[in-house]
C-alpha cells in the first residue's frame, strides 16, 4: 500500500491514493467503493478489502477511526456550504479531519475554487438525489440522445473546471460506456453499469439494511431480519426481568451479596431497637 502524508502532514497507508484512482483507465481494473458513518462500518469495509469509502463530511473523525487505510471521500452538505468560501472551509476542514478527498454536487464555481486549492474534489452527474424535483422525480438520465449530450457536455465541463472523478448515478449503461471512453475523469458507477472506473454501491443496501432495494444494487446478506430478531430478543429479555419483579422471583440469594450470620448478628445488637 502507498505511504502518505495526510494533510495534517502525518504519515500514512492508503489502498490507493488520487493517482492510483486517476491511473485506472490505462490498467483496465476497477476499485470498490461503499459507504460508511460509524467506525464498525470503516473496520468492515477494510477487512473485506474495499478499497473506497464515502461519508457525509460530518463523519470523516467516525470512519477515520475505524480504518486508517481506506482512502476515504467526505461529501459536503448543501445546507452547510452556502457559499463558495462554506465549501472550502467545509473541504479543508474534512481533509484535516481524515479525508482524502471531497464530493459536491454543487456548481463548477465551487468545483474551480476546490482544484485551485489542489483539493482533490469529484462531481456529481447524472441523476443528483437532493435534485430530483429538476428531473421529475426518481429516474435515470440520458435516456435520449438530447439528455445524453448534455449530460456529456456537463462531464467535459466538470473536468475543465479542475475535479479528477465524477460520481456517475444513474445513467444508461450504453451512455455511459461511451463517456467512460471519452473522458479523462475516473468514473465512479452508482447505477450507471459496468463501464467504470469504480463501482460504488451503499452498504446498507450490501448489507440487506434498507427498507427498499434499488433496482441498480444487490443485497448479499439479510441484516434486516437479525436486527429484527435482536430487537425481539431485547424485547423478550426485558418482558422477563419485569415479570420476575412482579413475582418476586428476582434478585435470589445468588445475584446478592451475602455477610456472614454472626457479622450479620453483631450488626443488628448494635442497632436502636425498631419501632413497634
Amino acid at each position: 500500500m502507498p505511504r502518505i502524508l495526510d494533510y495534517n502532514g502525518r504519515e500514512a497507508v492508503r489502498t490507493v491514493t488520487v493517482a492510483d484512482i486517476m491511473a485506472l483507465k490505462s490498467q483496465g481494473r476497477q476499485l470498490a467503493q461503499v459507504t460508511a458513518s460509524t467506525p464498525a462500518e470503516a473496520a468492515a469495509a477494510e477487512a473485506a478489502g474495499v478499497e473506497m469509502v464515502v461519508c457525509m463530511s460530518g463523519f470523516v473523525s467516525a470512519v477515520r477511526a475505524g480504518s486508517q487505510r481506506v482512502f476515504l471521500t467526505a461529501a459536503i452538505d448543501f445546507s452547510g456550504a452556502v457559499t463558495v468560501d462554506d465549501l472550502l472551509r467545509d473541504a479543508l476542514a474534512a481533509l484535516s479531519a481524515g479525508a482524502d478527498a471531497v464530493i459536491t454536487a454543487r456548481g463548477l464555481d465551487g468545483v474551480r475554487r476546490l482544484a485551485h486549492e489542489d483539493i482533490p474534489v469529484m462531481g456529481h452527474l447524472g441523476f443528483v438525489p437532493k435534485k430530483s424535483t429538476l428531473f421529475g422525480g426518481v429516474r435515470a438520465v440520458g435516456r435520449t440522445a438530447a439528455e445524453a449530450l448534455e449530460l456529456w457536455q456537463k462531464f467535459q465541463a466538470l473536468e475543465e473546471a479542475g475535479a479528477f472523478a465524477v460520481e456517475c448515478e444513474l445513467i444508461p449503461a450504453g451512455v455511459m460506456r461511451e463517456i467512460q471512453s471519452r473522458t479523462g475523469l475516473a468514473t465512479i458507477s452508482l447505477g450507471s453499469g459496468p463501464h467504470a472506473d469504480v463501482q460504488f454501491l451503499f452498504t446498507s443496501d450490501i448489507c440487506g439494511e434498507s427498507d427498499r432495494l434499488p433496482r441498480h444494487a444487490r443485497a448479499y446478506a439479510d441484516l434486516a431480519a437479525m436486527h429484527r430478531q435482536i430487537e425481539a430478543e431485547r424485547v423478550r429479555a426485558l418482558s422477563e426481568f419485569r415479570s420476575d419483579v412482579a413475582r418476586g422471583s428476582f434478585p435470589t440469594d445468588a445475584e446478592v451479596a451475602q455477610i456472614e450470620k454472626t457479622e450479620l448478628d453483631a450488626f443488628v445488637a448494635s442497632l436502636p431497637a425498631t419501632a413497634s
